[in-house]
């Protein structure tokens, strides 16, 4: 049988950074002197920094976009150090699939730094066959070039992938790319990913190789 993946989104799905990632951009709205609520917030989570500055501040010149985007990651490093916050089940269950034979991927629209504070956090980074982090991709989510990238990068069909996401752009570029979609809520009520994922979890803890790798099997007619 040809080998099996699963690709995890990393914000809101390995770590649960929503409530980080909204403080930082919440401090960075009041330096700009422009608050933002979480109502305006909700709709940008899992975004590239480009686009959420065109949805939250498009008058933001555009040379100031990266300045203040990078003051933005360094505040969210320093909340998100304090106190780890690894969703319930991430370590167990990427333990399992590794166990199990699976490969194992992030595809994240968050910077290197991100990602390497995530790796650290879990002290599972030996257990990933691929990594493709924001800067790697042209094209942010609903568009699945990340998602490909992964799968290239494990060797892996994308039609024998799975992917673990918490926000509708996510999904649908799991969908796009031809993969498996898993919809763990949080970010977004189970109401609405429903309809957008193969199956919708309340927790990882609810998941295990053998459901995902059914799931896939299920996907490619086995």
């Amino acid at each position: 049988m040809e080998p099996r993946a699963v690709i995890f989104d990393m914000d809101g799905v390995l770590i649960d950074s929503y409530h980080a990632h909204m403080e930082a951009w919440m401090r960075l709205g009041r330096k700009f002197g422009r608050p933002i609520t979480e109502a305006q917030f909700i709709p940008t989570f899992g975004r590239r920094n480009k686009e959420i500055f065109d949805a939250l501040w498009p008058d933001i010149p555009a040379a100031e976009v990266d300045t203040w985007g990078a003051w933005k990651e360094v505040e969210y490093r320093r909340i998100v150090t304090e106190q780890f916050p690894a969703m319930d089940g991430a370590e167990e269950l990427l333990d399992a699939l590794k166990a199990a034979g699976f490969g194992i991927a992030i595809g994240s629209s968050g910077p290197p730094e991100n990602v390497d504070v995530a790796m650290h956090g879990l002290k599972r980074g030996h257990l990933f066959d691929a990594i493709v982090n924001g800067r790697e991709v042209s094209q942010g989510k609903p568009h699945p070039e990340v998602f490909l990238k992964a799968a290239e990068k494990m060797g892996i069909a994308p039609r024998r992938c799975a992917v673990i996401e918490d926000s509708l752009a996510g999904l649908e570029a799991a969908r796009r790319a031809g993969m498996t979609p898993i919809g763990i809520t949080g970010t977004f009520p189970r109401e609405q990913l429903t309809g957008h994922a193969a199956l919708v979890v309340d927790a990882l803890t609810e998941l295990s190789p053998e459901r995902i790798g059914a799931l896939i099997d299920a996907k490619a007619g086995l």
